[in-house]
């Protein structure tokens, strides 16, 4: 507990003593209450809880914790039909006294392993005890299998609060312990989660017929089998996340091999880029692809020849241009990678400008895509931020300065403002991302540090000076039409002849 911020060990702290309140009244049961069935279903939800491997797929079922290491999400899987069981079969203290023992022995990361337990249990209790008490508000019937069908609606009532009480819990260990903006806390976690946990309604109504039915509860057991399904289709889910993953590190950690002066840049912009759009209150799925696309914006030096990449001087106008093409051949490289999306559009669009004169098209305003808009932001900022060979690294007010400065001309004042508002909220800690832990949605708050991130030349738009790491100046902004063909000429600028010169300038 003492790793998390004070809001959310008190926070904590309330589930807890909401929970034990809720499971009280089972002290003043008595011996005619369902003891031993609520003994059964507990130790049954321990076991699924401790079932590491799923049978069928042979590999870990992920155990998640909620956003970016909070001590949050409850996941559904094994246990949650056993759970739903619990609360259409016993009263409401004793479903949440059945949640208990296996949320407390359970998995759970490292890191504050204690709390997120606690959390696990406080609240599948506070979930239980909530859909047990809507069921049972919509009509006791008689759990019998003549009685099925009039159980549908008080058990998806039930299911529905059980999903929603985990929601709303959830969202609020998200705002308490990683300061996540109350407006983006909860935001599409509902729909998201409501499918699954009616299906495990179903299943839990099934099981708990099965239960009281002369078969006993062992026919319940059988139940479980579509669970088992269910987890294979999970983890095979998961195995292609992993795959992705997999591509995406093995493309940026070829470009740092290629471009060396600039490594870990990559990871960082995807980080910023995260920081933009979630600021932005975009959904989780575009929040990824943003991530997708700040690791990859600079995927297309995999085609510049590596001697304009290490040029220790001065390039010429022709070296210029070919580096200028960076964007174009990014953008044939990962056309064929499906899951990307609009991630692509933001890999050949982000050396664009507000005021046309970027490139590859010179377009302009809104006709840039948003996710090439935020991509800039976050790439320049990264760049600024950044030692470079001909110059220190700028202080991260310093940065947002000139990005304020040259926002509505170069960038969007939009990704501007968010970015600012999200750093004055999380900090800017660089050196504690790496290409070997970029995980989905892993933005990592801590107190502000830049530092040196090793010696490095200019990068960004091809290692133009000014195109990114001083987003202010008048650098060349090459355009033209993509492909082999020729390219069609636009409005460029000369480079100030104090950058021009400037060691290490590619």
């Amino acid at each position: 507990m003492r790793g998390l911020p004070a809001a959310a060990r008190g926070y904590i702290g309330c589930a807890v003593l909401a929970a034990a309140l809720c499971a009280a009244p089972a002290s003043r049961l008595g011996a005619d209450a369902p003891w031993s069935s609520t003994l059964a279903l507990a130790t049954l939800y321990t076991l699924c809880e401790q079932l590491h491997r799923c049978p069928l797929a042979g590999g870990r079922i992920p155990y998640g914790a909620g956003s970016a290491g909070a001590p949050g999400a409850l996941v559904t899987g094994w246990a949650s039909p056993v759970l739903l069981a619990g609360v259409f079969l016993l009263p409401p203290p004793l479903a949440a006294l059945a949640a208990v023992p296996g949320a407390l022995t359970g998995p759970a990361k490292e890191r504050s392993a204690g709390a997120r337990r606690l959390w696990h249990a406080a609240e599948a209790a506070l979930a239980c005890c909530a859909a047990a008490l809507v069921f049972r508000s919509l009509g006791h019937h008689p759990l019998s299998a003549p009685q099925f069908p009039v159980l549908l609606l008080p058990a998806a009532a039930a299911a529905a609060t059980f999903c929603a009480v985990l929601v709303a819990l959830d969202g609020g260990v998200l705002a308490a312990a990683e300061r996540h903006p109350l407006r983006t806390a909860w935001r599409g976690a509902l729909p998201r989660s409501l499918g699954p946990h009616l299906v495990h309604g179903l299943a839990g109504l099934m099981m708990a017929v099965l239960w009281r039915s002369s078969y006993g509860p062992t026919a319940a057991l059988l139940v479980l089998l579509p669970m088992c399904l269910s987890c294979w289709v999970f983890a095979q889910y998961h195995r292609e996340r992993t795959a992705h993953q997999a591509t995406l590190r093995a493309l940026v950690q070829a470009v740092d091999i290629k471009d060396r002066y600039t490594r870990g840049h990559s990871e960082r912009v995807g980080r910023a880029s995260v920081m933009i759009a979630r600021e932005l209150g975009m959904t989780e799925d575009r929040v990824e692809v943003l991530r997708f696309a700040g690791i990859l914006h600079d995927v297309g030096k995999l085609g510049v020849p590596t001697r304009l990449l290490r040029k220790d001087g001065p390039l010429t106008p022709e070296e210029r241009r070919v580096i200028e093409l960076h964007p174009e051949y990014g953008h044939e490289i990962v056309r064929g990678i499906g899951f990307l999306g609009e991630a692509r559009a933001a890999i050949l669009h982000h050396h664009e400008r507000l005021d046309g004169r970027g490139y590859p098209y010179g377009l302009t305003g809104h006709q840039i895509p948003e996710c090439a808009r935020v991509v800039a932001v976050a790439d320049a900022f990264d760049a600024m931020t950044s030692t470079r060979s001909y110059r220190r690294a700028r202080p991260v007010p310093a940065a947002v300065a000139e990005l304020r400065k040259c926002a509505g001309a170069q960038f969007d004042p939009r990704m501007v403002r968010a970015l600012a508002a999200s750093l004055d909220r999380y900090g800017w800690h660089p050196d504690l991302v790496t290409a070997a832990d970029a995980e989905p949605g892993a933005v990592r708050e801590g107190p502000e540090a830049v530092g040196p991130q090793g010696a490095g030349a200019a990068e960004g738009a091809g290692a133009v000076p000014g195109a990114d790491e001083v987003p202010g100046a008048a650098a060349v902004q090459g355009a033209g039409e993509p492909g082999a063909g020729g390219r069609r000429p636009v409005r460029r600028s000369e480079p100030r002849p104090e950058e021009a010169g400037r060691k290490g300038a590619r």
